[in-house]
């Protein structure tokens, strides 16, 4: 039997360690708000700029608090739990936290099927201005081959997950950062796994 959006919610506060009340100020509600939510089923259905902020702060995925199915010009992409740092890289953790909703059209325009596309967050400063801190990537994991022109692909090394500009050099890779304080580095290919390229940025303003 699944959960209901209000036990759903509740569990994942708990797993957080966060109290209703201060996820209630979060939203800018009263500090019963979500409490009133969970024990008296008020409001019924949470409206959907509550629901996507509560998402994002509990890293869980929105159909879990009531979100209905998405239309038929919208793809369910899933965002994998890793960061991609732009900087010396994390420990990669790819569960999927949840499912990003894109429009079809963005896919397309992006040339990514729905069947490769995910999404990562971004961490750290070496690709700013390009990139920034908590920007969104939407990675298409059918390209993964490093094109003669170069581009922006989420790589893992060793036990790291980055994403950085790769530019083809002869035999070997060049690593570029566009933060012009981060140096370039040349690897051979078989010295970095290319988990795809980062064919779109979602940036939330």
């Amino acid at each position: 039997m699944n959960d209901t959006p209000q036990q759903s919610l509740a569990a994942a506060a708990r797993a957080r360690g966060v109290a209703l009340s201060a996820l209630s100020r979060m939203l800018g509600r009263n500090q019963a708000y979500l409490g009133q939510y969970v024990n008296r089923g008020s409001p019924r259905v949470l409206p959907e700029r509550e629901r996507r902020m509560l998402a994002d702060f509990l890293a869980i995925d929105e159909a879990l608090l009531g979100a209905p199915p998405p239309p038929g010009d919208e793809v369910a992409v899933p965002w994998l739990a890793v960061r991609a740092a732009a900087g010396t890289g994390q420990v990669p953790d790819e569960r999927v936290l949840r499912t990003e909703r894109l429009p079809r059209a963005a896919l397309r325009g992006a040339g990514v099927a729905p069947d490769a596309a995910s999404v990562i967050a971004v961490t750290g400063d070496s690709m700013a201005p390009t990139l920034k801190d908590g920007d969104r990537l939407l990675v298409d994991a059918n390209a993964r081959r490093v094109v003669a022109r170069g581009g922006i692909y989420v790589v893992r090394r060793g036990d790291a997950v980055v994403v950085k500009r790769l530019v083809p050099v002869g035999d070997a890779i060049e690593v570029r950062s566009d933060n012009p304080l981060w140096p370039v580095e040349r690897v051979l290919p078989d010295d970095l796994a290319v988990i795809g390229r980062a064919t779109l940025l979602l940036r939330r303003l």
